[in-house]
């Protein structure tokens, strides 16, 4: 239990100090649509559809919040959240290149890195990392376990709530 412990905390340490930047951003991405007359969508896929829950029906819940699915018809004041355990989720990229198309920004939190091989990141207006590649966990053949994808994901989703709030009630 301690090293889980230990090894969640560095986790949550290495998000909140290396996605500080791309965190404010999707905040003020998304307080575009907040302040305005449109919608923020969250597009959570797996297991990342736990944040769109708590989002929708926290005690705290999202401002302007809607949940994306294929019939969604997005209009230009909107804004779009993909949450994806991977980069390389087909459903999401496919949102990703519609979203891209047709001008409607958006971000994207995901496990990998941005990096050029990364096409939802190169696609994304802003994008944070979850910095999450391997289990936390050694075991004893050598291999690695807990992949707490949805866990930092609801960190990340706190600390854009958190940073998203201050912006709207400075407004």
């Amino acid at each position: 239990m301690k090293m889980l412990t230990t090894q969640l905390s560095g986790l949550l340490q290495r998000i909140a100090s290396s996605q500080e930047e791309n965190i404010e951003e999707t905040a003020r991405l998304l307080a575009q649509a907040a302040a305005r007359e449109g919608s923020i969508y969250f597009a959570a896929f797996d297991e990342m559809e736990s944040i769109t829950i708590n989002a929708k029906y926290a005690v705290e819940t999202f401002p302007n919040i809607q949940v994306w699915t294929t019939d969604t018809v997005l209009t230009s004041t909107d804004r779009v959240w993909i949450i994806t355990r991977s980069c390389e989720n087909k459903e999401a990229l496919r949102l990703a290149r519609k979203l891209s198309d047709d001008f409607i920004p958006f971000s994207v939190t995901a496990a990998e890195p941005a990096d050029d091989a990364n096409q939802l990141a190169n696609l994304a207006y802003t994008y944070i990392s979850l910095k999450l590649s391997k289990g936390l966990l050694p075991t004893e053949d050598g291999s690695r376990i807990v992949l707490p994808y949805a866990l930092s994901a609801m960190f990340v989703y706190e600390a854009v709530k958190m940073k998203l709030d201050e912006i709207l009630i400075g407004e």
